[in-house]
């Protein structure tokens, strides 16, 4: 889990203005900051299936917000994929 400060970091890395917490892009490096974290939770407990779930259903919107942001903003979506390492 996330910490305040944690929290409060990666949305100033990521805005795009003083005060944005709901763009894709702030939201796109939230879920990829949480999935980030869980994924050192399944290094300990491989059988843990029901955090599991949410991690799929944390990727699946993290999907489709990308798919929205990349039909949007061409640029922006290149660049927040390159600032956060998720592709190639």
């Amino acid at each position: 889990m996330l910490s305040k400060t944690d929290k409060a970091n990666v949305v100033k890395e990521n805005q795009s203005k003083q005060g944005d917490t709901g763009s894709p892009q702030v939201q796109i490096a939230l879920l990829t900051a949480r999935i980030k974290d869980l994924q050192g939770h399944f290094d300990q407990f491989k059988k843990d299936n029901h955090s599991r779930r949410g991690l799929m259903k944390m990727v699946a919107q993290r999907r489709k917000l990308m798919k929205y942001l990349k039909k949007k903003d061409l640029t922006a979506y290149r660049e927040l994929l390159q600032k956060l390492g998720i592709r190639g």
